[in-house]
C-alpha cells in the first residue's frame, strides 16, 4: 500500500538500495522515478529529501515495498550486473524545466549505452552551440544520474570531465559500460 498525499495522490515514496558504487537514494512519485542521489548515507539521505520535500509539497516516504520503486530497483539491479543496458522507466521530470530538461532528455534518449558523447557535442543536438559549459552545469543538476546517463558526457579532448558522484564513480560506471578499462584490483 503507498501512502497518500493531502491532494490524493500517491506521496512520493523512497528507499535506499545497494549497489556497485554504494548506497543510492531512489525516490518515485505517481509519475515515475523522481530521484536518484548518491552516497546515500543517512546525513545524505535526510538533506536530500528535506529538499525534495519543499520542491514536491510533501516529504516523501519511507516505502522500499512499494510498487512505485519495484521497477527502479529491479532494473537497477539488472544495470550493474550488466544484464540491462537501456532503463525502460517512467520519468517524473518535474524536478528539471527548461534547457536543463532539454539536455537531460537528449541525454537519455540519444547516448546509448557504452557510448560517450562531449558537452559541446550534446549542445549542438540541442540547438545550443556554444553551450557546452551549460550542458556540464545541467548535468550537475541531473536529479536521475545513472538512469538519465550523465556519466557519458566527457570532455571533448578525452578527459572525464566531473561527476556529482565523484569521479572515481563516473570510471566505475564508464568501466561498467566498458567505455574505460576495469580496475586490475
Amino acid at each position: 500500500m503507498n501512502p497518500t498525499a493531502q491532494d490524493g495522490r500517491t506521496a512520493a515514496v523512497w528507499a535506499v538500495v545497494d549497489s556497485d558504487i554504494g548506497p543510492l537514494l531512489l525516490v518515485a512519485t505517481d509519475d515515475g522515478l523522481v530521484t536518484v542521489g548518491f552516497h546515500a548515507t543517512e546525513a545524505v539521505r535526510d538533506k536530500t529529501l528535506d529538499r525534495l520535500g519543499s520542491r514536491l509539497g510533501a516529504e516523501p516516504v519511507h516505502a522500499p515495498d512499494s510498487p512505485l520503486l519495484a521497477g527502479p530497483k529491479a532494473q537497477l539491479r539488472e544495470y550493474f550486473a550488466g544484464e540491462r543496458h537501456d532503463f525502460e522507466l517512467p520519468l517524473d521530470w518535474s524536478l528539471v524545466t527548461g534547457f536543463n530538461r532539454q539536455v537531460l532528455r537528449e541525454l537519455a534518449a540519444g547516448v546509448p549505452y557504452g557510448a560517450v558523447v562531449g558537452y559541446g557535442d550534446l549542445a549542438r543536438r540541442v540547438g545550443s552551440p556554444g553551450a557546452a559549459q551549460a550542458v556540464g552545469l545541467a548535468m550537475g543538476a541531473n536529479p536521475l544520474p545513472v538512469v538519465v546517463p550523465c556519466h557519458r558526457v566527457v570532455e571533448s579532448d578525452g578527459g572525464i570531465g566531473g561527476f556529482g558522484g565523484g569521479l572515481e564513480t563516473k570510471r566505475q560506471l564508464l568501466a561498467l559500460e566498458g567505455v574505460l578499462p576495469q580496475p586490475l584490483f
